[in-house]
């Protein structure tokens, strides 16, 4: 069964270098395992969603600039997530301030080629069905 995901989750992108954590604001008054719930609509960047260290997308401009800059080789830059969509599918048997609850199963999409997804739920206690 997925877990449901909270603040403090830890998070990977495909594109990364290093593990982010979620920051899941406490505005949506739901709370699991005495840390804020998330729901899909939890998928801002710089907000919900920090960096992953390093990005090695060449799809990323600042990443194609520096590789084009040192003759095609693939040079990371520092990552600045770019999710405009929100995390899928969700879990909508869990509603969450009115939108799906997120699970560990969902994905985020960065729109430089990225894959995001849970590692770690932030609890280990509350499963959604």
């Amino acid at each position: 069964m997925p877990q449901q995901v909270v603040n403090g989750a830890q998070l990977m992108c495909s594109m990364g270098m290093a593990p982010s954590a979620l920051v899941v604001l406490p505005v949506n008054r739901v709370m699991c395992g005495n840390q804020p719930a998330g729901n899909i609509m939890d998928h801002k960047p710089m907000v919900n969603i920090l960096p992953f260290g390093l990005c090695t997308s060449p799809a990323n401009p600042a990443v194609a600039a520096a590789t084009a800059a040192a003759m095609g080789v693939l040079t990371p830059m520092p990552c600045i997530p770019n999710t405009p969509a929100p995390w899928v599918p969700g879990a909508p048997t869990v509603i969450a301030a009115n939108m799906p609850a997120l699970d560990n199963t969902c994905k985020c999409m960065c729109a430089w080629a990225g894959v995001i997804q849970v590692v770690m739920p932030g609890q280990v206690t509350t499963n959604i069905p």
